[in-house]
């Protein structure tokens, strides 16, 4: 098996998770033996987000989203916003903050659960009063976590460890962008995240009643 970042592949992962016996779990209680937590972070797109989602879905599997609201690239309060956050409810998923340091905006769109955007060691295990911080113990210790960051695997793909149901439990984050919009590096990645970008703002143009003649 070959390890694209594409959603065929992630659709593979999934199943393999699913061969190794694993079961489905978030940040609600101490991880125990035989699970995998699914997170997202969503840095980039609520479209690449449901894409995912749909994926999971479809194989009977439930994630946690981590969604921005200081967002450079999408906006939580917008028509769009609104739908993407009741389809990943109506789908089975939760959803969770991701957090714009120092700011923690929890609200009641969100569980009480934050992931840092691009954090700094000086704060990235830091507690939060009121909230579940992903990469502190319980939920993180170096050796149950895997990572896709920059569309690179740490410790490569986890495919073949869900599969023989290597690891006692596991948190992996995965960042849907880079699945979403295929690519076979990180800037091919986001040139079709750009391009897919470009069109979309123009249907908004139209929306808006812009005379694009």
């Amino acid at each position: 098996m070959t390890c694209p970042f594409t959603l065929g592949h992630y659709r593979e992962l999934l199943r393999a998770a699913r061969a190794g016996g694993y079961r489905w779990a978030g940040f609600d209680r101490a991880p125990t033996a035989g699970d995998v937590i699914l997170r997202h972070d969503v840095d980039l797109s609520l479209d690449a987000a449901l894409a995912v989602a749909e994926v999971e879905a479809d194989e009977g599997a439930w994630s946690t989203w981590f969604l921005m609201t200081r967002s450079a690239f999408y906006n939580l309060a917008s028509s769009e916003g609104e739908r993407a956050l009741a389809r990943l409810r109506e789908l089975g998923h939760r959803v969770a903050h991701h957090a714009v340091y120092p700011h923690v905006d929890l609200d009641g769109r969100f569980e009480p659960v934050v992931a840092w955007h691009n954090p700094d060691p000086e704060f990235m295990q830091a507690e939060i009063p009121g909230a579940v911080n992903v990469m502190r113990e319980p939920f993180f210790m170096p050796r149950h976590y895997r990572s896709d960051s920059n569309q690179h695997w740490r410790n490569g793909c986890p495919h073949e460890e869900l599969a023989r149901g290597d690891l006692e439990w596991v948190q992996v984050l995965t960042h849907p962008e880079i699945w979403a919009f295929e690519g076979e590096t990180m800037r091919d990645s986001m040139e079709s995240f750009l391009d897919a970008d470009r069109a979309a703002r123009f249907e908004l143009l139209k929306h808006d009643r812009i005379d694009l003649s």
